[in-house]
């Protein structure tokens, strides 16, 4: 067997009127996170993961925020298609790690849910999802509660 590993990252702006989208699933928030898509910073960190860890580049190159197509897009459908691409490649996804890092709202609350919602994007068994929360103790945008950042680290095997 072959194995790799890939790190995804992501950061977005906190911003009224904006939804709070974490893997796909909706959070009760008075502020959410800006961008071109529905700004999933969680899902987004997961896809670069994907995509590094395969070797295909990342997920500007094949979502850019300069294409109309993904404005407001559902982030989990960047989860589903960077999958697909690992599939017809002969990878195979094993396990995901991931931390969100937010000041508030807690999360804590929603981790089942969002759990569950990456599985079902990534066709895994919610036990090979992991989801943590953190706080930056005040320190830097997330912790000054001005933005939101995700990490991710994915594990990929094939047949070698």
């Amino acid at each position: 067997m072959e194995y790799r590993h890939g790190i995804g990252w992501d950061l977005h702006r906190l911003a009224a009127g904006r939804r709070l989208v974490l893997g796909g699933f909706e959070i009760p928030s008075e502020l959410g996170l800006e961008g071109h898509s529905d700004a999933d910073v969680l899902s987004h960190a997961i896809t670069d993961a994907l995509l590094g860890a395969a070797a295909l580049g990342d997920i500007g190159l094949h979502f850019p925020d300069t294409d109309p197509r993904w404005r407001g897009a559902d982030s989990t459908l960047f989860l589903r298609t960077a999958l697909q691409m690992l599939q017809e490649h002969g990878w195979r996804l094993v396990h995901v790690d991931s931390t969100v890092v937010l000041e508030r709202p807690k999360l804590g609350p929603y981790r089942d849910a969002i759990r569950l919602r990456l599985a079902a994007a990534l066709e895994l068994d919610p036990a090979r999802v992991s989801v943590k929360f953190k706080t930056a103790e005040g320190l830097g945008p997330a912790g000054e509660g001005r933005a939101a950042e995700a990490y991710a680290v994915v594990t990929l095997s094939r047949d070698a």
